[in-house]
């Protein structure tokens, strides 16, 4: 996805972000910001990252085999999650790629197809004639709570039985941990 993971409801809709105050910088909420920790080594920071990787690669490729996304592509299937997502329904084509893996002309030949398919639909942006903006279509809303719900399935098929719930809520908080640092170092 984005190669990014996505977080949806049961029925495939979009869950929200978490409410503001529950997290404190990345950390658990009542987690000391001034605790000591020791700082990890770079050969430790390397095996930590290959084995997110690999996992995120392992999870990815059952994902992919999801008869879903026969329907669809898994690629395509995301962009209109993150578009169903947006608050207002409809977004740049330049914020959207801050949530994909993808470059920007493959978004752009991306969202061309999705048009195509009556998934997405285009207006100018705002105050700027160069800029698009783009957002879900009543079949694109269809076939994303669709899709996503088998999606949301496949993925406790593939979660369930190698974490445990408390496991699970681990490595969300960590990963939300990384994503925090990330998105506050620019």
């Amino acid at each position: 996805m984005t190669e990014q993971t996505s977080t949806t409801a049961q029925d495939g809709s979009p869950v929200p972000a978490e409410e503001c105050g529950t997290r404190t910088a990345g950390r658990p909420a009542g987690s000391s910001a001034g605790a000591p920790s020791a700082q990890p080594s770079a050969r430790q920071a390397s095996e930590t990252w290959e084995s997110l990787f690999r996992a995120q690669v392992g999870v990815m490729r059952r994902l992919r085999q999801d008869p879903a996304f026969r329907e669809l592509p898994i690629s395509e299937y995301d962009v209109l999650f993150n578009l169903s997502r947006c608050a207002t329904g409809w977004t740049r084509l330049n914020e959207l790629n801050q949530h994909l893996l993808i470059s920007q002309p493959s978004l752009s030949r991306m969202v061309d197809r999705l048009e195509s398919k009556q998934l997405v639909e285009k207006r100018p942006a705002h105050n700027d004639q160069r800029g698009v903006e783009i957002a879900l279509t009543e079949e694109g809303r269809a076939v994303q709570r669709h899709i996503g719900a088998a999606h949301v399935q496949r993925i406790q098929d593939v979660l369930a039985p190698a974490l445990t719930s408390g496991e699970m809520e681990q490595l969300k908080m960590l990963t939300d941990r990384i994503n925090t640092r990330l998105d506050h170092a620019g």
